[in-house]
């Protein structure tokens, strides 16, 4: 949930899905209708894909029948008739096996649901018999592969060491999907451990998938750690992914693949049944193609749950619906301050960024430009306190998770995992090794007064003297910034080579960050960050979704093997 941005160093409206065959068509044609099935389980029984639905999606990934399908588009055509979850699921399934799989091979899913297509005949009886279990139903979701499911897919965080391994009890994220009639469709790669296991780490690696890539370009990278949250939602392998974050690995991602993403406020989402790194900094969050889609799937996530302390306040300041705040005027009057000590990295972005800026004002913001939050220095100390709670949370948290598994499993806590990886160095530190792990590992207990101290230094800092403080002084509601750079080319060797990021602030604070496609350098998108104070998520994606529908810079993927 982490990516080493911490610790190292406007474009034309994309054609519309349906030009060409129509999605009707495709999802009515008995060829394709019934026979797209194509989990390792499916094709033991003996399911194929159809040999002229795999020559369309080969020869032209862009023609995908559902490509930039809405979930509004999508329940319209299940409760019109035109569609069944059996269909949209077929649909794709087959188009993971295909874009995935094979052809650009993007390696962005590591497991589909055997039982995905039993799952779907069961939400489309639900829905004939007239009960339809929430805004999600039939929808399918993918979920990052440290999100813990109770069914036949494994959670494993992308490691060799958890290979097998299935909770014996759903994630409140899973749960609340279910409960909304979501189709739980696969898991998706990460950066290994949520991308905290080594400083020289390629984002998008993990023992179990392989290196991730990005579907703009293939020889780049899809930033981390839900590389493949963000990669298969933008390839439109399914409506939208769950990713999680501590710091960047939700923005991050959703920049670098062109989309849209939310990291909620820490605590408005529950991280039970997700594989920590750090209680004071964790959450899962929606990624998705559009902010009215994010919007109602965090209207889903959202809620309290007794089995994550954090989570009270959701049920007083959190919402099950935030889509009446997609007001497309809704930048008007808003006070907007712009960081610009995160730009300066890269010409491109700049020029992004204040592209962006002059949309917002054409829009009707008021925009404050620039504001600062904190000192170079108090930056740098947010960024030293910020790395020394991480290692002590992830260690007390990882093993309190690894221990829940029971006296059976090989694995067991962070040092057994450490010891796995030494003697299983060949498959699962071929590139780079596990650094942090052993830095997290010679921490003491959360009592030790160096984790206190930091922990409070990462507090004032990016709240009172940060994020409060900037937005109380200009008046704004809200602060916006990069996301990131536009995608650099995967390097398995010297690791990631991150540009900027303006991540920091909010996800050590805990505060909401919601980033949105502002345009393409070199055909690679880079998105523009809004973040504001706790639980301001309605008047961010009141903001972003006006900023959205005024600019329009999503891009569908064009799966170039390279630059030029």
């Amino acid at each position: 949930m982490t990516d080493n941005t911490r610790f190292g160093e406007l474009t034309s409206r994309p054609p519309h899905a349906g030009d060409g065959l129509s999605r009707r068509d495709f999802l009515r044609a008995s060829g394709v209708a019934g026979a797209l099935a194509v989990t390792e389980s499916a094709r033991a029984e003996g399911v194929a894909v159809p040999a002229s639905a795999r020559q369309e999606i080969s020869a032209a990934p862009d023609d995908f029948p559902l490509a930039e399908a809405t979930i509004e588009e999508l329940q319209e055509g299940l409760a019109g008739g035109e569609w069944t979850t059996r269909t949209i699921a077929e649909a794709y399934l087959s188009r993971i096996d295909e874009i995935d799989g094979r052809g650009p091979t993007l390696r962005s899913v590591l497991e589909t649901n055997p039982d995905a297509l039993a799952i779907a005949d069961r939400l489309d009886r639900e829905r004939r018999e007239g009960r339809l279990r929430g805004p999600l139903h039939g929808v399918p979701v993918l979920l990052k592969d440290n999100i813990d499911t109770a069914d036949r897919m494994t959670t494993t965080a992308g490691s060799l060491a958890l290979s097998g391994w299935v909770p014996a009890e759903d994630s409140a994220v899973a749960s609340r999907l279910r409960e909304a009639g979501a189709l739980l469709l696969g898991k998706a790669n990460l950066s290994e451990w949520a991308n905290f296991r080594s400083t020289r780490s390629s984002s998008g690696w993990s023992g179990r998938g392989g290196q991730c890539r990005n579907p703009y370009v293939l020889d780049r990278n899809p930033c981390g750690s839900s590389s493949g949250s963000g990669a298969a939602v933008s390839a439109n392998l399914a409506a939208a992914a769950i990713g999680t974050e501590t710091d960047g690995s939700i923005v991050c991602p959703s920049s670098a693949n062109g989309i849209v993403g939310i990291k909620p406020t820490v605590g408005l989402v529950s991280r039970a049944g997700v594989i920590p790194i750090s209680h004071t900094q964790d959450t899962a969050g929606p990624m998705a193609r559009t902010v009215r889609d994010a919007a109602v799937v965090l209207g889903v996530l959202a809620g309290p749950d007794p089995r994550d302390p954090a989570s009270v306040d959701s049920g007083l300041r959190g919402l099950d619906d935030y889509t009446p705040f997609l007001d497309p005027a809704g930048l008007r009057d808003a006070r907007i301050g712009v960081a610009r000590h995160f730009l300066g990295f890269h010409d491109g972005v700049d020029r992004l960024v204040d592209e962006a800026v002059e949309a917002m004002r054409a829009a009707g913001a008021v925009v404050v430009d620039p504001v600062a939050l904190g000192t170079g220095a108090a930056r740098a100390r947010l960024q030293m306190a910020e790395a020394e709670v991480l290692f002590y949370e992830f260690k007390a948290g990882l093993n309190a998770y690894l221990a829940a598994r029971g006296p059976g499993a090989e694995v067991r806590s962070l040092a057994e995992l450490i010891a796995f990886n030494e003697r299983n160095a060949e498959t699962e530190m071929p590139y780079f090794g596990q650094e942090r792990f052993i830095a997290a590992e010679a921490k003491g207990p959360l009592s030790e007064p160096g984790y206190l101290a930091a922990l409070a230094a990462s507090r004032r800092l990016s709240r009172a003297e940060g994020i409060d403080r900037t937005m109380d002084e200009h008046r704004l509601d809200a602060i916006v910034g990069p996301t990131g750079g536009p995608a650099w080319v995967t390097d398995l060797v010297n690791g990631d080579h991150f540009g900027g990021s303006s991540s920091g602030y909010p996800a050590v604070a805990g505060y909401p960050n919601v980033t949105v496609p502002a345009g393409a350098v070199h055909g690679l998108p880079v998105g523009v960050s809004f973040f504001g104070r706790a639980w301001s998520e309605p008047t961010l994606i009141r903001i972003a979704y006006a900023f959205e529908q005024a600019t329009q810079a999503r891009l569908v993927p064009a799966f170039r093997p390279t630059v030029g």
